[in-house]
């Protein structure tokens, strides 16, 4: 059976739990990057992922693997391994099995938490990393809300929905804009930002999008993305919110992406209306946008117009983060 997309998976930093939602000393399994994985958090509270099964005879340590002080023990034969993969012990054994003495047993993936999230460093060839995870001040401050998060799992890859964002024709098509945003790219290494101006509908006093047609207010809306897995926005008309997007390749076909939310606590009630209101609409246009993902077919060589956007530009930006 053909598949939709012949591209390898891009390699980057990839969110793949929230930091609350991984207890010490609980284990989960999970795939990502096409492969079974276990993600569990030591028992001083390191968080660790490995690839999955256990290369003494295959069982999942994911399902039914304990943590074991800073290691996980494998639920068939209780071997142990520690957070880089190396077998530390192996219960009923006189010496360990030379193929693992002082060697790496297991494929493991550099981990870390940052904007109250769990990132994993993804390359095909276990190249170390080459960036950092961008840190947002605002998801690290008390005086900002806990994350509001929307989660979606979706059949299309990364490069087709970062696409997205300069396809400023779609806008009007898609998501009913008044006009053609107008917008500028600028690129410097990993790091891509996007600006967008156009007329967006008007919300009133109590937080409702005016979708008469009439009534319309400027906006500014800049992207920021850092690698493939992490994007930022900042919103601020008479409101403040912020967004942080990622989105983790389930596999060569597959993504699963996530949106969280934070705003000012000492908001005044109003503008806490607005920004509901404006967090509703994103998350309306995505949602509009995922049928066209799920049902498209890439084009390598896709016929342009003048008033497309720099999709050309995205495009080879994004290649830097292929291993053909």
């Amino acid at each position: 059976m053909s598949t939709r997309y012949d591209k390898p998976i891009p390699f980057g930093w990839f969110a793949i739990e929230y930091s609350a939602q991984l207890q010490n000393s609980e284990v989960k399994p999970l795939r990502y990057f096409g492969r079974d994985l276990v993600l569990f958090r030591t028992e001083s509270g390191e968080a660790t992922l490995l690839n999955a099964h256990c290369p003494h005879l295959g069982a999942h340590l994911g399902h039914g693997g304990v943590v074991k002080g800073e290691n996980i023990s494998c639920p068939f034969h209780a071997w142990e391994y520690n957070g880089d993969g190396f077998c530390t012990k192996v219960p009923y054994a006189k010496n360990m099995p030379p193929k693992f003495d002082g060697k790496q047993a297991i494929g493991r993936y550099p981990v870390l938490e940052c904007n109250q999230m769990i990132w994993a460093w993804y390359h095909p060839e276990s190249i170390e990393p080459l960036w950092e995870v961008e840190v947002h001040p605002e998801l690290h401050s008390q005086e900002w809300t806990p994350m509001d998060v929307y989660d979606w799992r979706i059949n299309s890859i990364i490069q087709e929905t970062g696409e997205n964002a300069v396809d400023i024709a779609h806008f009007v098509t898609v998501h009913s804009s008044p006009e053609m945003p107008v917008g500028e790219v600028t690129i410097k290494g990993y790091q891509r930002s996007t600006v967008m101006d156009s007329l967006t509908e008007a919300i009133d006093e109590f937080g409702n999008i005016d979708r008469s047609g009439e009534n319309y207010d400027m906006g500014r809306l800049v992207t920021s993305s850092y690698g493939p897995g992490q994007t930022y926005q900042k919103f601020s008309r008479l409101f403040e919110i912020v967004m942080m997007g990622t989105v983790t390749p389930i596999d060569d076909q597959n993504m699963h992406m996530r949106f969280c939310f934070s705003m000012p606590k000492q908001q005044s009630d109003e503008h806490k209306l607005y920004a509901n209101a404006f967090r509703d609409e994103i998350v309306h246009q995505v949602e509009q946008d995922i049928p066209i993902w799920e049902n498209k077919v890439y084009l390598d060589d896709p016929t342009l117009c003048d008033g497309d956007g720099p999709i050309a530009k995205y495009r080879k930006w994004f290649q830097q983060f292929y291993v053909a």
